[in-house]
């Protein structure tokens, strides 16, 4: 099953309404979720287009996906120590350097936008541990998790923010950077799902 695009937050959406596919996957029989997003970049390592595969997120949205009664697909408080799968990481580091497509490798931090981040805001951002902001990814991964789907991501670092000289920033610039991006990104997922068969949980 395939998604062109996402339900955000900042479109007025719920989160309910935000995560719903999730849920529709789950009930399909989907064991595995792959997702991406263009983000802006806050360390100092990352260029604009760079793919950075998500290790883990830090949730700024100011409503939880799971707010509310519980749905039975998990526990009320499920455990969120692995929210990306280890073994997929894995997996696409080995085809990264098959195929020589450079990879970072960082914590995505999820805001509610739909305003870029201030350069006070990227400081801040980095400063609790992440490296790529952005206004999505992560209330599908936590319902996702809840459901027992693995997930695997990938950030498109389309901008850069924090630095010492502030960059503007225009919805046409990151469009433009992760259309460049994309095939790099659509070549590492489509051999993942290849090779799925190889990282099957025993």
């Amino acid at each position: 099953m395939a998604m062109k695009g996402r339900f955000h937050f900042y479109e007025g959406y719920s989160m309910k309404e935000v995560t719903f596919p999730v849920r529709v996957m789950y009930e399909l029989g989907i064991k595995t979720l792959f997702v991406s997003n263009a983000a802006g970049g806050m360390n100092p390592q990352f260029k604009i287009g760079d793919l950075m595969i998500i290790t883990d997120h830090i949730n700024f949205f100011p409503e939880h996906p799971l707010r509310g009664k519980n749905f039975p697909t998990g526990p009320r408080f499920p455990d969120m120590h692995e929210p990306y799968d280890r073994e997929l990481i894995n997996l696409a580091t080995q085809i990264g350097k098959e195929k020589n497509i450079h990879l970072q490798y960082g914590v995505y931090v999820g805001v509610q936008g739909p305003t870029f981040e201030t350069p006070a805001e990227y400081r801040m951002y980095r400063a609790f541990g992440g490296d790529t902001v952005g206004m999505s990814t992560v209330p599908e991964v936590i319902v996702a998790r809840h459901c027992g789907i693995r997930t695997f991501g990938i950030s498109v670092v389309t901008d850069l923010g924090g630095f010492d000289v502030p960059v503007e920033v225009s919805h046409e610039e990151v469009q433009k950077a992760a259309d460049k991006a994309q095939p790099l990104m659509t070549e590492i997922m489509r051999e993942m799902i290849v090779r799925s068969e190889q990282v099957e949980k025993r």
